[in-house]
């Protein structure tokens, strides 16, 4: 079932804006990992504002949604999803990463309201949702549980031993992201270590499928629904995605995985991000 129009203009704003306040964190930081900020931004927009039950007034709601970030190195893109919503003063991204911040390059959840859990330590992510899908099961509160990865860390056996566990357990209410940009610290990960058939692999230990365009927000919106009525396997969703999306001259380029942004270079940024979203919003009218 198609979104409404209107769902998907409101989604298509919000992802700019965060897009925008991503950029501005950067240049704030002197630096951060864009290019995998950059290509999770429609992920993150869709699940905090039409997808999970999350309320920013209620961070231990019992019954609320969790959300892993098992790429924790994004942290420069979730910061600015998480002061949006008011977890924080905004005000705060301006001294991210810097000297007694609580915002540093990777989340911590004792230390930023909105953060289940401390990441960074790619492979991890996923062995922890696991633990709390079944911890919702457990306690017959059946909140659900979205961890986002990236395809790089899908390298690690951590993440295929959680991947069989889940299933081996049937852990419905478990859906699992990953923002397949197909580019890493050091080279493609198809240079790097190959993970195609990827869908395959991820078939094969046990768990509901879907592979899609993680730039497109009604697909994204109605994948997520359709993974929501999912209730005896957990689910993978393959989001394919650019790398540093929405800004032309690094899109696709895994030497953006960490940079910096500032003077002229960020106004020609904001220049591009401005371009990217009007050609975004253009497809609805069109639709």
């Amino acid at each position: 079932m198609a979104i409404d129009a209107s769902i998907w203009r409101r989604l298509e704003d919000k992802a700019h804006e965060l897009r925008s306040l991503t950029l501005d964190t950067v240049v704030w930081a002197g630096g951060g990992h864009i290019g995998g900020s950059l290509s999770a931004v429609d992920i993150l927009t869709v699940l905090y504002h039409e997808v999970m039950n999350f309320d920013s007034s209620k961070l231990d709601d019992p019954d609320r949604d969790r959300f892993v970030l098992s790429k924790g190195h994004i942290g420069v893109g979730y910061a600015p999803v998480l002061a949006d919503l008011g977890c924080f003063p905004k005000e705060w991204l301006k001294n991210f990463n810097h000297t007694g911040s609580p915002l540093g390059m990777h989340p911590d959840g004792s230390k930023v309201p909105g953060v289940e859990i401390a990441t960074g330590s790619l492979g991890h992510g996923l062995s922890i949702a696991v633990g709390m899908a079944a911890a919702s099961r457990l306690s017959g509160r059946n909140f659900r549980t979205y961890c986002l990865m990236g395809d790089g860390e899908c390298n690690e056996g951590s993440i295929w031993e959680a991947a069989m566990a889940a299933s081996h357990f049937k852990l419905g209410g478990l859906i699992g992201i990953v923002d397949r940009n197909k580019a890493m610290i050091d080279g493609m990960t198809e240079d790097v270590m190959a993970l195609e058939p990827f869908a395959d692999k991820w078939t094969a230990f046990g768990w509901e499928v879907f592979d899609i365009d993680g730039h497109n927000i009604p697909e994204l919106v109605e994948t997520f629904r359709a993974a929501d009525a999912i209730k005896d396997k957990p689910v993978m969703i393959i989001a394919n995605t650019i790398k540093g999306e929405g800004i032309d001259t690094i899109a696709g380029d895994y030497k953006w995985h960490y940079g910096s942004f500032g003077g002229d270079q960020a106004v020609e940024g904001h220049k591009a991000l401005e371009e990217y979203h009007a050609k975004r919003v253009a497809k609805i009218k069109e639709k």
